[in-house]
C-alpha cells in the first residue's frame, strides 16, 4: 500500500493548510513554493489519478471541473483574471506529487492573493 499524498493528508486534517475554496470533488490552496505572484493549486479530492492524462482518460468531467474552478479562482485572486494553467506530468517534467493537480499561475496581485 502506498503512502497517502500530501493532498490527501491535508484533506484528512493531518497537515494544516488554508483551503481557499472547494466543491464536492475538488479543492484549492496556495502553493508552498510559489513561482508567480499568484500560485494556487486545484486538486481533486480523490487520489485515484496520478497525472492529467490518467484523469482525462478516466474522468473527463472531473478534469473539466478542475479547469472551471481554476478560472473562478483566477477571477477572484488575480487583478485581471488572466492566468496560466499548468499540469506537470512525470518526474522529468517537474511533477513531485503523484496525485494529479493543476497549478493556477497569475501575475496580478490583489489583496486576496497576498493573504490580506
Amino acid at each position: 500500500m502506498t503512502e497517502p499524498s500530501i493532498f490527501t493528508r491535508i484533506l484528512d486534517g493531518e497537515i494544516p493548510a488554508e483551503i481557499l475554496g472547494e466543491t464536492e470533488r475538488v479543492f484549492a490552496l496556495r502553493d508552498i513554493a510559489p513561482q508567480a505572484p499568484v500560485h494556487l493549486l486545484v486538486v481533486p479530492k480523490s487520489a485515484e489519478y496520478r497525472n492529467v492524462a490518467e484523469l482525462a482518460a478516466g474522468d473527463p468531467s472531473l478534469l473539466a471541473e478542475m479547469v472551471a474552478f481554476a478560472k473562478e479562482l483566477a477571477a477572484e485572486y488575480t487583478e485581471d483574471g488572466d492566468y496560466r494553467l499548468v499540469f506537470n506530468s512525470g518526474e522529468n517534467a517537474g511533477q513531485t506529487i503523484f496525485h494529479v493537480h493543476a497549478h493556477v499561475l497569475g501575475g496580478g496581485l490583489t489583496e486576496k492573493s497576498v493573504g490580506a
